[in-house]
């Protein structure tokens, strides 16, 4: 048997990707030999493995309020508002979820990305799961990538679809120009949105969208592709930027997320209400 496949056995609860890693970095050893990925055992060797330490330290925990919608020995649920950074990058090395995780939950320091395991556009509101342990978050991820976890959102867009309801099938990877923004191309990754109208306005319409994907962007690239880009998005409003409603973020929330437990294996639903702010502009337009 393959060494990753014997690793992935003896310890579950790391992903077959993060074993991966530690073989090609040196940290697993066979007979006190470092050996390739793809190194066959033939049984009896003696296996031993240093896991390596994580530069997570470098994040600091920091006291900032959470919305948490559900919270056991395995998940979180967190209901994120907008204007909230998930994770610290360039730009925003502080004042995160992730920082705000470390404190609600120091053990998550022991969990790569504080359990991170899916994330949100710094101005999209709504549901995010976080896993609180190792086993936890490579039993989210399996399912992330088995396209059985559900995602459900909100979307204000621009004009009026043809169709009550449809499916948008393209690759998403990063614009050959303008690196900052997504794009539909050829070289990018699958993408599946499914999208359903729920209520035409003057000039814009609220659709609920379901991922069956979880690329950068995708339903705001999505939309944007069959020419229905979200209200407010500065990034890909493009030529509809003059007739769209005034409104201070992209116009998206995540307001249903189902998933089966990692732990116990049962069938988990949560849901929102839509944000205040978002919630605020659907009742103008209902008025107009």
């Amino acid at each position: 048997m393959r060494i990753d496949q014997a690793l992935a056995r003896l310890l579950p609860e790391h992903s077959r990707n993060r074993l991966q890693g530690w073989l090609r970095a040196g940290a697993v050893r066979v007979d006190g030999a470092q050996v390739a990925p793809r190194h066959k055992l033939r049984g009896g060797e003696r296996l031993s493995v240093c896991e390596p330490e994580t530069n997570q330290g470098i994040h600091r925990a920091e006291p900032i309020p959470l919305r948490i919608v559900f919270e056991d020995e395995s998940l979180l649920v967190i209901d994120k508002p907008a204007g909230l950074v998930v994770h610290p990058g360039n730009g925003n090395p502080d004042g995160t979820l992730l920082n705000a995780l470390l404190h609600h939950a120091p053990e998550l320091a022991g969990v790569p990305r504080a359990g991170i395991v899916h994330r949100l556009d710094k101005d999209t509101s709504g549901l995010l799961v976080v896993a609180r342990t190792l086993a936890s978050q490579t039993e989210l991820v399996r399912q992330l990538q088995q396209r059985s976890v559900r995602r459900h959102y909100l979307a204000l867009v621009c004009g009026s679809p043809a169709s009550a309801e449809g499916v948008v099938d393209a690759p998403i990877g990063r614009h050959p120009v303008n690196r900052t923004r997504m794009a539909v191309t050829a070289a990018g990754k699958p993408a599946v949105t499914h999208y359903r109208v729920l209520r035409r306005f003057s000039g814009c319409t609220l659709v609920e969208c379901r991922l069956e994907t979880g690329r950068t962007h995708q339903i705001r690239v999505h939309m944007a592709h069959v020419g229905h880009p979200l209200v407010g998005d500065e990034t890909y409003l493009g030529r509809q930027r003059s007739s769209a409603p005034a409104f201070g973020r992209q116009a998206l929330h995540a307001f249903r997320l189902g998933l089966d437990h990692p732990s116990s294996g049962r069938v988990c639903t949560w849901e929102v209400p839509i944000a205040e702010d978002f919630g605020q502009l659907v009742a103008q337009l209902e008025r107009a």
